[in-house]
């Protein structure tokens, strides 16, 4: 498999025959659009559901059964974590094409006396304490040298609230160990979730398993990416635990049975917006199957915010379809817009990027949050965009686009998936863009560069319809 300076050179979700093939880290010519494009491509399970799912399944009363989850380095590190706390989980045949459905066996009792490598996932480093602090002894975590960046203390401080021991030498970031006694009383809690979602969703997830339940209270002004937190309530509940709202910032999770089920995972609707965005560039139409009518994912956002550029988006089956009519490879001009994302701000580095190759100017705004993300979205998307020629300034709560025309050269991922894909985005259009570790997209969508090169490819000659049986070689 193709190996990432930043990911495990052990991990590959799909055992002796990966999906991504190649050599030693280098950069990656990002493919220029030659024609309209006419592709069908259906993607792998949704990671923001898969991780939710298995920590459910990990609680959980019974086994469960996940049908089509996503196999990346996300995943597998949230599966690695759940065995070291005595969680099974067997991989059998999948259903989704691509790779195994999961079937896990929740332990008697969640041990100590372990380590978890959190790498560079903020599901790992924040839904897994609180389901840790249920173990009995102590818990170690550290991570990738990034994640050491990224925000922890809301965590740590919600812990220690809950009576957890925990030890992180004022540092309020990874490392750090926790020593767990088997049980959390749980009651009332305040914390500012302000920075993540994730902080929210990690409480609510082990909150059924409290002795009290949980009260919990946002006392920040700002909570982003809402529709994280209606995705942990909404799978909560299709386990029998009922969370309620008795005012915005509040949510009242009572002690309860989570039940073992069995649940097929959506695509992943975020990793569809490269794609999607691409008819936009290249011209023609792209195609996502199985696209969910009802969905919690930030990324069904994609059917109304695209239009905005002047693509029309249609539902035609199971799939969503976008045609961005003839696209800037054909000479149409795509419009500058001003968009609040605080609802889904995982969109905005795909997103940025055509407002970087847009002939109007733009503002994406409710996005300071992405600072604290794999990298500083802000910093990175507005570093890399005008080493390229580009006019991105930086907002308090986002970015300002000014139109330039742009040149190749190097885009740095730093670390970071959705950085990747979005430099694949801009070099549709532009000849001569290196992405300096494309294999960062294994983090959530191993696929990634066999799925782009496969839809830039004349549709005279091959089906764009991709899955892991036309990668496998």
């Amino acid at each position: 498999m193709l190996v990432s300076k930043y990911s495990k050179p052990e991990f590959n979700p799909y055992g002796d025959e990966g999906l991504i093939v190649g050599g030693e880290p280098g950069a990656w010519p990002a493919p220029v659009a030659k024609r309209a494009l006419a592709a069908s491509v259906r993607l792998p399970g949704s990671k923001s559901l898969t991780n939710r799912e298995l920590v459910l399944s990990a609680l959980a009363s019974g086994p469960s059964l996940l049908r089509a989850p996503l196999h990346s380095r996300d995943s597998a590190l949230m599966i690695e974590a759940l065995r070291a706390l005595g969680t099974v989980i067997e991989e059998v045949p999948g259903t989704g094409g691509y790779g195994p459905d999961l079937r896990i066996t929740p332990a008697e009792e969640l041990l100590g006396g372990s380590s978890i490598d959190c790498g560079l996932a903020g599901t790992v480093m924040r839904f897994l304490p609180p389901v840790a602090a249920l173990a009995l002894g102590p818990v170690a975590f550290d991570g990738d040298e990034g994640a050491r960046r990224r925000p922890m203390r809301t965590t740590i401080e919600a812990l220690r609230g809950l009576g957890v021991e925990v030890n992180d030498d004022g540092r309020g970031a990874l490392p750090f160990s926790l020593y767990a006694t088997g049980a959390v009383r749980g009651g009332e809690l305040s914390i500012d979730a302000s920075a993540s979602s994730q902080f929210v969703s990690g409480l609510l997830l082990a909150a059924p398993r409290f002795t009290e339940g949980l009260t919990l209270r946002h006392t920040g002004e700002k909570l982003p990416s809402m529709p994280h937190i209606e995705m942990t309530i909404a799978t909560l509940a299709a386990r029998g635990v009922v969370v309620e709202s008795p005012e915005p910032g509040v949510w009242v999770v009572p002690p309860a049975e989570i039940r073992g089920i069995e649940v097929d995972i959506e695509p992943d609707l975020s990793n569809a917006a490269p794609f999607l965005a691409a008819a936009l560039v290249a011209g023609g139409t792209v195609s996502i199957g199985g696209w969910p009518w009802e969905t919690t994912q930030v990324g069904a956002h994609l059917e109304t915010l695209l239009p905005l550029f002047g693509a029309t988006a249609t539902r035609q089956g199971d799939s969503l379809v976008v045609d961005g009519g003839v696209g800037i490879r054909g000479g149409a001009e795509l419009p500058g817009v001003d968009i609040d994302l605080g609802l889904g701000g995982e969109l905005a580095p795909a997103l940025v990027a055509l407002t970087a190759l847009a002939t109007g100017p733009s503002r994406i705004t409710g996005i300071g949050h992405l600072r604290g993300h794999e990298t500083d979205r802000l910093a990175a998307l507005a570093a890399e965009i005008n080493g390229l020629g580009g006019a991105v300034t930086e907002l308090e709560d986002g970015l300002s686009i000014e139109p330039r025309a742009l040149h190749g050269g190097e885009w740095k991922s730093y670390e970071d998936h959705r950085m990747a894909t979005a430099g694949a985005i801009v070099g549709l259009a532009v000849d001569g863009v290196l992405v300096d570790d494309i294999a960062t997209t294994a983090k959530t969508l191993p696929q990634f560069p066999e799925l782009w090169a496969a839809l830039v490819r004349d549709p005279d000659e091959i089906v764009t319809t991709v899955t892991t049986d036309t990668l496998l070689l």
